[in-house]
């Protein structure tokens, strides 16, 4: 009657330990949600001048439609009419633009506002120095 017993519990050792290896080695996929992006807005002060640009990246898995980004100051806004699922544009603002921050809003409902950031490396060769 002990054998039994033994081997019921040594199999479900192995077995804990099977599903402990495999749910700790398996890769988490992370879930998008249908409508999200990323802005980041950068600016660039140094000898040469100030260099600015936006970049958005439509995160979510659907399309994201009438993509309206605000500046600020006098500046006009732009409007991407369609930004698809992994797609990134990079925006130049516009004379007039306040440079302290930018809104976007979009059809879907997104509703963000995110100040401009300043590199680490502050010194730049035309568009490569911010990763652009």
């Amino acid at each position: 009657m002990k054998k039994p017993i033994l081997a019921i519990a040594i199999g479900g050792c192995f077995a804990a330990v099977a599903i402990f290896l495999v749910f700790s080695f398996l890769p988490i996929i992370p879930t998008s949600a249908k409508y999200s992006m990323s802005v980041d807005p950068v600016i660039v002060k140094d000898e040469m001048g100030t260099e600015t640009h936006v970049a958005i990246k439509n995160t979510g898995t659907n399309p994201l439609t009438n993509v309206v980004v605000y500046y600020g100051g006098t500046a006009k806004s732009d409007i991407i009419p369609v930004l698809g699922p992994g797609e990134k544009i990079s925006l130049s603002p516009p004379e007039g633009s306040d440079l302290n921050q930018v809104s976007i809003t979009t059809d879907q409902g997104i509703n963000m506002t995110k100040e401009y950031r300043s590199p680490a490396s502050a010194s730049f060769v035309g568009n490569s120095g911010y990763g652009g």
